[in-house]
């Protein structure tokens, strides 16, 4: 199997690949220090999901923190990534942020994970795995999303009609008139 030489960039985490396919100023937000997920009830709910709908889980599964991502939920002993979601509005996005999961612990010589993507409310689960050609689409978003880090100013909005749910929506749409 062909291995792919480490890209030495900012430490990019999990949410700042997702963002990268939801939202470009999102992302950018983010990654510049505006945090607005610590005052959204969505978020909140997010994180209540998390913890309520599989209470045994953290005693049975380890969680692991490498290289700027942080996975809550590793099953050591069947090497899967458990990612939870409550929706699967983003469903793609969800799906790359795991093969990003997967290709991290990959390049660290954690080989052969799979992942599980769960949406505990809608009784859905999808399995995730990471091809070859997923690993050169992982490089080139990590480059992409480098380059949108870096800019000096702040991404155009999106079509407001995709960011009913998000929590920067106040802090893009405010003082619209």
């Amino acid at each position: 199997m062909r291995k792919f030489k480490k890209i030495n960039l900012m430490r990019i985490t999990g949410t700042h690949f997702n963002y990268y396919l939801i939202c470009h100023r999102k992302l950018w937000l983010f990654a510049n220090g505006i945090n607005m997920e610590s005052t959204s009830d969505l978020v909140y709910e997010g994180k209540l999901l998390h913890e309520t709908s599989y209470p045994r889980r953290s005693e049975k599964y380890q969680e692991i923190e490498l290289d700027g991502i942080k996975i809550d939920y590793y099953d050591t002993k069947n090497k899967v990534v458990h990612e939870l979601k409550k929706s699967d509005k983003h469903e793609e996005a969800h799906e790359w942020q795991v093969k990003y999961y997967l290709y991290v612990l990959d390049q660290n010589g954690i080989t052969g994970v799979t992942g599980l993507l769960e949406y505990p409310r809608l009784h859905k689960t999808t399995e995730v795995l990471l091809s070859i050609p997923d690993r050169e689409v992982i490089r080139e978003m990590l480059e992409k999303i480098d380059t949108i880090i870096h800019y000096e100013q702040c991404p155009e909005r999106i079509p407001k009609s995709r960011c009913k749910n998000c929590s920067y929506f106040d802090f893009c749409w405010s003082g619209e008139t």
